[in-house]
Formats: structure tokens, sequence, C-alpha cells
């Protein structure tokens, strides 16, 4: 590994402060900012200059209370910049800002970039892991976190990472999933009070699922929480034998948080094997679920889980959104998930209760609804030796790309893939170094899939509005609302949309080029606002002219 500095970055130190100054190509002026985000930073909501952590706040809404760009001028939007990161073609990490100065990762690198410019003040890298399976072979990175003067990142292979933000030298790395190589890591880490928690990959390839909280200044593991029962503990007659430690329920999205509550809300991945549900019966607990965790000690309050015994690669990764809303004349606090299932579901976030769910894709067959309870009425589809057509299909009826709630409009929105698939099963013995799935998934050649992007409406449990994609390309962009009435987007034509978040009118869109498999941000330096967001192998920042 080595650091390499630009030339334009002037890095001073002052205590535990560190002002970066970039000069202005046009001004000639610098840019100062002292970076020092102290809890109560990531606290606050929603973001506004700052956007410093993944999802924009702990709540996951990516909701940005910036109103420059607005629906009257956003047809006006125009590139500032773009970043190119040579080591990778399909980014997929969120940007972080805070005080001017942006971090952004592509693989195992991670870069600080002059958010005004795109300019360089420092790169940090280490090669690319060798033999690793599945995603983690594809090396791809979320995002990083922060906490004070330190960036944390996790590495394909499941180490965490902890820079100095002033220079990117490393601090300290910790190897924190061992015992089993399928492991890997994709996620962006989340800062909690004095904690980086950190999830891992590798729910198709026969691992043991967890989420971890390691000491924010030594790295010392200060907690870890099995998303798969050991023997003897609730829930593991699922796992006869020694499959408990290869039963998947892996976390490889960031998690939310609520402060007032002291919960973090974090989504496991589907169990393993994917398609072979004999070698593991019952619901398969805590697969597919949402779990909410103490942050000081990992222990579970509640949890619940979307799709039992889950046959189909239904992970519940999608991000748990977090909302204090009027919910059928009564003041809730609410979580919200679209999950890949193809349901849509309102919990109490104070005791896990279910209060609804809403069919959201069109093409679903392998559940007639959900009951009372929140369990999934089965129509008795499943993989079978000779393949069964089933719907969603393996990518789900959305999957992690990024959700988002406006303050504004009082919307959710999020993007549904209408396809199925042909599911087959076929036994197989776990093997290290080797995938699980036991077998697979053929996509039909006539079966055309369908992006949109909806609106939807849980008080009255219906959609506002759903504006289809124009395109049959693939992507996994997400989305972002402001306070200006906007919803920015990716779809699969390659370009960054922005919609009127009120009616879904179309606005304004940027062809990248590229495949767009992220979500985009908004930050903001001296009131001037900015979006941003990753596109193939590059970090494109638009504002006004």
């Amino acid at each position: 590994m080595h650091f390499s500095f630009r030339t334009t970055a002037l890095i001073a130190f002052c205590g535990c402060w560190a002002a970066l100054a970039f000069a202005d190509e046009k001004l000639n002026a610098p840019i100062s900012a002292a970076i020092d985000v102290l809890p109560e930073h990531l606290v606050a909501q929603p973001p506004a200059a700052n956007w410093p952590s993944y999802n924009g706040d702990y709540t996951g809404r990516r909701y940005s209370s910036l109103a420059e760009i607005n629906v009257n001028n956003a047809n006006q939007l125009r590139t500032q910049w773009v970043f190119h990161a040579d080591n990778s073609n399909r980014l997929e990490v969120t940007p972080v800002v805070v005080n001017g100065l942006m971090l952004v990762t592509a693989a195992n690198h991670a870069f600080a970039l002059d958010a005004r410019t795109g300019r360089t003040a420092w790169h940090y890298e280490r090669p690319d892991t060798e033999g690793l399976i599945d995603d983690a072979s594809r090396h791809l990175n979320r995002g990083v976190g922060l906490w004070h003067t330190r960036v944390y990142m996790l590495t394909d292979n499941a180490h965490l990472l902890c820079l100095d933000v002033r220079s990117g030298h490393l601090l300290w790395d910790v190897a924190y999933a061992t015992g089993n190589r399928n492991y890997g890591a994709t996620s962006a880490p989340l800062v909690v009070k004095d904690k980086v928690i950190v999830g891992t990959s590798g729910g198709d390839d026969g691992v043991r699922g967890f989420v971890a909280a390691y000491d924010a200044l030594t790295g010392k593991e200060a907690w870890r929480s099995w998303t798969i029962p050991g023997p003897g503990e609730f829930g593991s007659s699922s796992w006869p034998g020694k499959m408990y430690l290869r039963g998947g329920g892996t976390t490889w999205m960031p998690g939310t948080y609520d402060p007032e509550l002291n919960t973090l809300f974090w989504g496991t991945s589907n169990p393993a094997p994917d398609f072979d549900g004999a070698v593991r019966p019952g619901d398969d607990l805590y697969t597919d679920c949402v779990l909410a965790l103490d942050p000081d000690t990992g222990k579970l309050k509640w949890y619940f889980q979307f799709t039992p015994h889950d046959l189909f690669d239904y992970d519940a990764t999608e991000t748990a959104v977090l909302i204090d809303a009027i919910y059928k004349g009564e003041a809730r606090k609410l979580l919200v998930e679209a999950n890949r299932n193809g349901f849509i579901y309102i919990l109490d976030r104070t005791n896990g209760k279910f209060l609804s769910a809403v069919r959201f894709a069109e093409k679903l067959n392998w559940a007639k609804g959900i009951d009372a309870q929140g369990r999934p009425i089965r129509t008795g589809v499943q993989p079978t030796a000779e393949g069964t057509r089933i719907c969603p299909g393996f990518a789900g009826a959305t999957n992690w790309y990024a959700p988002s709630y406006s303050e504004l409009t009082h919307l959710f929105y999020f993007k549904v893939l209408e396809d199925c698939g042909t599911f087959f099963r076929k036994p197989q013995e776990f093997v290290e170094g080797q995938t699980y799935y036991s077998t697979g998934v053929k996509h039909d050649p006539g079966e055309h899939p369908q992006k949109l992007l909806l609106a939807y409406d849980f008080n009255t449990e219906t959609f506002a509005w759903k504006y289809p994609q124009v395109s049959t390309g693939f992507s996994s962009g997400g989305t972002m609302t402001t306070a200006g009435g906007v919803v920015f987007f990716a779809d699969d034509a390659h370009s960054f949309e922005a919609v009127e978040a009120q009616s879904g009118k179309p606005l304004w869109h940027f062809n990248t080029g590229q495949s767009i498999d992220a979500s985009p941000m908004s930050y903001a330096i001296n009131g001037k606002q900015y979006v941003a967001i990753a596109a193939g192998s590059d970090i494109f920042s638009f504002a006004l002219p």
C-alpha cells in the first residue's frame, strides 16, 4: 500500500483538529474545513450542508433539508466536476461530505476529495484480495463511516480499517470475520456513539452471519451478535448438526439507529443453502429479518421475519427507514421497509409489532398475501429439479438500492423490479471456497424486466404515482429526496434523473454513459447546494450555474 498527496492540498495539524485547505482554480481562495465529527453531528437530522454517513443520517430517510435546487430550477443543473477511480468499473459508494471534504471508496481504496472541485487531498490503497468468491470477489465497497478525525472502511476480505482523516494514514486494521474464508464485506460501517458497527457478506456461501461492534478508538471488539442461533439457543431447531455454522443470514448493508430508543435496526440476508430448504427446516431464524439490537451490548430486543423459510433468496437487507408520523390517526414511531419479497411493511419500531403490509410487485406468485401477524400466506411454489417459474425473480422486487422519505410530501420513494426467474434445486454439500446455493436460477429470455419508481402513501396504503423506466437495462441506483420538492434517482438508461416529489413529473436528466449502481446524496459549500452520485467508475457532482 502507499499514500499519495496532491501538491494542491495543504494539510495542517492543530491538536485534534485538522484543517484542510484547497486552492480554488477560479478564485484562488482557500476552502478551510475543520474535521472533527462528533457523536452529536451524527445524531443531527435531517442532513443539510454535511452528509456525514451512508444514508445522510441515522433514520435512513435520505432526505436533505437543502432547497436551493428545487422544482423550478432543477432543469438548470450542470456538471461541476467528475472524479475517476481507475481501480473499479462498478462503484456502489455513497459519498460522505463534512465541511467541504468528500470521502469515497473504490474497492480497497479510499479517497479524500475537495467536494467543490473534485481534487484529491489524499489516497489510501491496498491490493484487491485474491481467492475470494461470489460478491466478495467483485471487490465492491459502499463507503465509509466517520468519528472525530477518523475514517472507517471495510475491505473485500472483511477487515475493518481505521484511517486518519487528515492524511489517509492507516491507524489500525482488524480482521473481524475469521474461521471460514467464504466471508467477505461490501458495506459501509455505521458509527454509533463510540462504536463502529460492521457486518459481512457471504450469505449465499455458507457462513454464519453476525453484527459486530468495535471500539472506535482502539479497534477492540465490544460485542458480537450472531444471526444464526447456536445449539440449544432459541431458533436453533432449524439448524441441525453443524448447519448453524453455515446458515447465512449475513448483514451486508448498514443499519439504521434511533437515539431516543437507543436501538439499532439491522437487516439480515437469506438462509443458506439458498434453494434447498430440506436441510434447514422451520423458519430459519434469524434470516430475512430486521433485528432490533442494543448498540451498547448487542443484545436482541426484538425481531421481525419477513420471509420465513426463504427458498427464493429474498434478503431483508433493504434499508429499514425510521419515520415519526401520524399513522391512521395515531402518532407512531414507524419502521418502513420495502422488502425484496414484493411487499412493503409498516412496523412499530418500539416493539416490532406488525401494522400493515401492501403488495407492490405486480409479478408475484410465491405468496397470496400477508396475514394479520405479518406472516406470508404462501402459494406453495418452490424450486425444483426441473425448474419452477417464481416471481419476483432472483434479484428481488426491490433490493439494496436506497429508498427515501420526504418530510415535505410524506411519501416513501423506492424502485421496483418487475421480473421472474426459473428456480432450480439440487442438493449440494458445503465446501469452503465454493458458493452454497443448491443450485441456481435461470432467466427466461422471453421475460422482459421492467423497473419503476414508486411513491407510496403509507397512511392510505396506496401509490401516489408510478414512474416507469424506459430502458430494459439493469442498474442498482437508489433515490434521495430534498426540501426543494425533488426526488433524485438513477434509472436503467444510464441517466441520473430528477422528478417532482409530489407528482412524479420529470424535471431533468443527465446521461452518465455508464450503468449506475449507487445512490445519490446532497451537500452544500458556502451556501451552494450540490448533488452527487457514483456511476460506473466515476463520481459526478452537479449544481446550479
